[in-house]
């Protein structure tokens, strides 16, 4: 883009520099985003289409708000860029995703305009309603608007805050954020329509004036008050697409066309105009303005660095991860086991149970972004006897722990937890990093949890669960599968860990992906002239107490190694195990700081808790030492 079409974007320097535009000059800012955002993402990475998809609305929000006295809640928050671009941070793209960078969400700390901090979904209208109730208690005065999309509606959470948000007596504004509903252009512009009439101070009036005179007539008034009431709502439910959210007390505007600037401005205004919670209806599209995010959206919901001409990506994966062992292993299974049934909440690639689906789709269940329901969902079907996989990320398992223990696990029901993305995942950060599924799981009576040192594991793992008879889970890690270790394939026995290395003095006990690390620091105790057995632990619970018990007679130091945080993990479980016994060795316990982790590289992120290669086998070494002493 040349020196000229890029004049209007850097006019933009901080927030509600937008309000100086002029009409003309809004479309080719537009442009110029969408231009900046595909140039930057195919370089660092991150959430591409959804991204394009809200341009013009963010642009209207802004137009509307004065931030960051107003309040502006993303849901999720992977659309806000333009947000970001919008309030200043252009230059932080160059960083966008890295560590010590701009993260890819909204963040408070990052800037004034970010109110609220997102990453999980279904979560804005909740939090604006805080926001709203807040004001009014203060008597403060500001604008609320939260954005939700249309997948962030479905969970139940979102509902729970509708519910209540109906009662409120003041302006609140709920933007419905819909990239997937199709409505045809008569009901559109009908809606559209009635809208602006509804929200005009003069219908207002003589609706409120003709209800009080009918309610004055003896007898016969309350009937035709509550005549027209009924006749009004059956003709609104025929032709007015919100009437959902109507019964429920909240007004609702729109639909109104995602790409159109002036038109979003124009119901937002209208909208403030309402005492009460108001839902714009906004129809935007995935990916709009870069063809090959339009034709495949869920693949540049999150994507890696791509050549902008094709979209293919600039480091096309060449082994397979976890995902796909995951995929490959449950489309076998399908057809070994009628009573296997898959869930996932709306990541059905992400997960990949997509070949399932195509192969079973009658024993296929995408629930939406609602994992509480899912797992009460997945207690029901095996509480009847199938055999239920919830395929999920660690981080958004956290969503339904009380679901977990109490419709599970109070039951011991066979209910199988896929987890992928356990452990560090990167890039997106706080919000996504799969750090507390150990401890967590560990903490629920009846819960067995497992997680696999390499591809072959993860498929004997999987098989075992389905085979199982109560609540299991297998967790496992983003990114390319581990292929070594082939050799040690010893079956798998309930809570029982596997010897890689067997010799004396230094044991290292290592969980799922630590195997492959604690494999490379084993090699280097050896090296050095130190004697190290490598065990293979399998099982974070149930605890292999008799390896435990074994390692006393002739190792003096063992070293626990996870990918979870320190606090309830698989090393303090350990620990607590050797407390209670007489003889006890030195125990060293590698994890991940009782913190959140930001976002950033993996081999970084490592580096700086402490669960890389060259940490390990430092303080290894330094406690064998201190024995000696």
């Amino acid at each position: 883009m040349d020196s000229e079409n890029r004049m209007i974007l850097e006019q933009i320097k901080k927030e509600n520099d937008i309000k100086s535009l002029q009409e003309e000059e809004l479309r080719q800012l537009a442009d110029e985003i969408r231009d900046f955002l595909i140039q930057k993402i195919s370089v660092t990475g991150g959430h591409l289409a959804s991204n394009l998809g809200v341009v013009e609305l963010t642009m209207a929000l802004h137009l509307f708000l004065d931030l960051p006295k107003d309040k502006l809640i993303w849901d999720v928050g992977h659309q806000s860029y333009t947000h970001k671009i919008l309030t200043g941070r252009r230059d932080g793209f160059e960083g966008l995703r890295k560590y010590g960078g701009m993260s890819g969400f909204p963040k408070r700390k990052e800037s004034d305009c970010d109110c609220f901090d997102t990453g999980h979904s279904s979560t804005s209208i909740s939090a604006g309603l805080g926001y709203a109730l807040s004001r009014e208690i203060s008597g403060e005065d500001f604008k609320v608007v939260s954005v939700i999309g249309d997948g962030a509606l479905t969970g139940g959470m979102a509902f729970e805050a509708l519910n209540n948000a109906a009662r409120l007596k003041t302006n609140f504004i709920i933007v419905l954020n819909d990239n997937n509903m199709s409505i045809s252009e008569n009901v559109g512009g009908l809606s559209a329509y009635l809208s602006g009439f509804r929200t005009a101070d003069a219908y207002q009036s003589l609706k409120l004036g003709v209800m009080n005179s009918l309610n004055k007539i003896p007898v016969y008034g309350d009937k035709m008050v509550n005549r027209i009431r009924r006749t009004k709502s059956s003709i609104k439910q025929l032709f007015v697409p919100g009437m959902l959210f109507e019964q429920m007390g909240i007004v609702y505007l729109g639909p109104v066309d995602g790409a159109d600037i002036r038109g979003i401005h124009k119901l937002l205004r209208e909208a403030s105009k309402i005492d009460g919670p108001v839902m714009v209806h906004v129809m935007t599209h995935k990916g709009a303005g870069y063809p090959p995010a339009e034709r495949h959206p869920a693949r540049f919901h999150g994507t890696e660095p791509f050549e902008i001409e094709t979209g293919l990506p600039l480091h096309p994966r060449t082994k397979a991860n976890y995902t796909d062992i995951f995929s490959t292993v449950m489309r076998k299974l399908g057809d070994r086991d009628e009573k296997v049934v898959a869930i996932t909440a709306a990541m059905t690639d992400g997960t990949g149970l997509k070949r399932f689906h195509n192969m079973f789709p009658e024993r296929f269940f995408d629930v939406g972004i609602a994992e509480a329901h899912a797992v009460t969902f997945a207690a029901g079907l095996a509480a009847a006897g199938l055999k239920p996989i919830f395929a999920v990320y660690s981080s958004f398992l956290q969503r339904a722990y009380d679901q977990i223990l109490h419709d599970v696990c109070i039951q011991n029901l066979h209910v199988v937890f896929a987890i992928d993305r356990a452990g560090l995942v990167g890039s997106d950060g706080e919000t996504h990093q799969g750090i507390f599924d150990l401890s967590y799981l560990s903490s629920i009576p009846n819960m067995t949890v497992m997680a696999p040192k390499n591809k072959w594991e993860l498929s004997d793992m999987i098989k075992f669960a389905v085979n199982f008879s109560t609540p299991i889970a297998i967790r496992y890690p983003r990114g390319e599968a581990y292929d070594g270790l082939k050799e040690y394939r010893q079956p798998i026995v309930l809570g029982k860990g596997e010897w890689i290395y067997r010799e004396s003095e230094i044991a290292l006990v290592a969980l799922g992906a630590m195997v492959k690390t604690a494999e490379k620091v084993c090699e280097e105790l050896k090296k050095m002239g130190y004697s190290c057995s490598l065990i293979n632990a399998r099982f974070a619970k149930p605890l292999d107490t008799e390896l435990l018990d074994e390692l006393t007679k002739h190792h003096r130091l063992v070293v626990t190694m996870e990918e979870n945080v320190i606090d309830g993990g698989f090393g303090e479980h350990i620990l607590a195990y050797y407390n209670m016994k007489k003889e006890i060795p030195k125990v060293v316990t590698i994890a991940i700081p009782d913190d959140y982790v930001e976002h950033g590289n993996v081999e970084i992120l490592r580096r700086e808790v402490g669960i890389d290669e060259k940490t390990v086998l430092e303080r290894t070494v330094e406690a064998y030492r201190k024995i000696g002493q």
